[in-house]
């Protein structure tokens, strides 16, 4: 066996300990309330390049009352009297949900796009969230000594609610509502897909929060910034390991149970294949799959739309 198998062999067996706290499943019982079933939100029609095909400008009630800009656009020629399939984007760190036209692929094969802004990232979204305690720089770290006023539980609501307000759209099939994103946003998407059972499937890329703690010492991503800010505080290491053991996919996996492909690149130092397993080995789906890509580091692999948009329309 040549190097490259071992270590994918390798891989697929790793059982690290999992970090759950005792009041895991009664935290996201309380985030799920929070965040809703119904999502208020306006909407207006934007002009656009795209013949036949309308963009909407939708702005909604994201956690901590931040109001989370975001584009709906739905797939040329789409007739008023039929639902159409929708895909949830979530962007990677530092991003934002750019613009029509970084999405148009995705209604050129069919499908209406909800892309959101995270919250205070690259985007048009601002962050109304608390903050209490100072931070290191990015965003990671904003109330990490507690999970009740952790930025990724915000984050995490906001992309619950999106999931929600993709599922009431007068245009939608709430029966082929779908997520997607890469890097930070897949860990969204697979944090949304344990919590939201009406998701009908998840694509995550290289997805981040997942094995945080092994992240959290290796990783030269975003979890530097909760590296760092330990090291300034180091009195505080154990509250901010706990508080981020809430959102470590690793540790909702279990939830997980709708169809779902995620990929790896052996060569990523951001989200290491090791903490993408870790949590991929313990999703509870019977339809799940994973791709590494021996030679790909922190990125997409070529054709990941319409692999994504081939894997949703041969779901029955």
């Amino acid at each position: 066996m040549n190097a490259i198998d071992k270590r994918i062999q390798a891989l697929k067996q790793l059982q690290p300990d999992l970090t759950a706290q005792p009041d895991l499943e009664q935290f996201w019982e309380k985030v799920d309330r929070e965040a809703g079933s119904e999502v208020r939100y306006t909407r207006e029609e934007i002009k656009s390049p795209f013949p036949n095909a309308p963009v909407y400008k939708i702005i909604y009630d994201g956690a901590a009352n931040t109001p989370i800009h975001a584009w709906f656009m739905l797939p040329p020629n789409a007739s008023a009297d039929e639902k159409q399939p929708c895909i949830v984007f979530f962007h990677g760190y530092t991003g934002s949900k750019g613009y029509p036209e970084d999405h148009a692929a995705w209604t050129m094969m069919g499908y209406a796009v909800l892309a959101i802004d995270v919250r205070g990232q690259g985007g048009e979204t601002g962050n109304a969230l608390a903050q209490e305690t100072g931070m290191t720089k990015g965003w990671i770290t904003q109330g990490i000594l507690d999970p009740e006023t952790c930025y990724y539980r915000a984050i995490s609501i906001d992309a619950l609610r999106a999931v929600r307000l993709a599922l009431q759209l007068p245009e939608i099939d709430e029966r082929r509502v779908f997520v997607v994103g890469v890097s930070q946003g897949g860990g969204l998407a697979l944090v949304a897909s344990a919590i939201e059972p009406r998701i009908r499937a998840a694509v995550a890329h290289v997805p981040n929060m997942c094995h945080i703690d092994y992240g959290i010492l290796y990783s030269t991503g975003s979890l530097t910034e909760a590296a760092e800010y330990v090291t300034r505080f180091p009195e505080r290491y154990e509250a901010v390991l706990r508080t981020l053991s809430y959102f470590d996919v690793m540790n909702l996996a279990h939830r997980i149970t709708i169809p779902c492909r995620v990929t790896a690149g052996l060569k990523d130092l951001v989200c290491m294949p090791e903490t993408i397993f870790a949590a991929y080995n313990r999703i509870a789906s019977k339809d799940k799959e994973i791709e590494a890509y021996p030679f790909m580091g922190h990125s997409t692999p070529p054709g990941y739309r319409e692999a994504a948009c081939r894997f949703f329309a041969g779901l029955s």
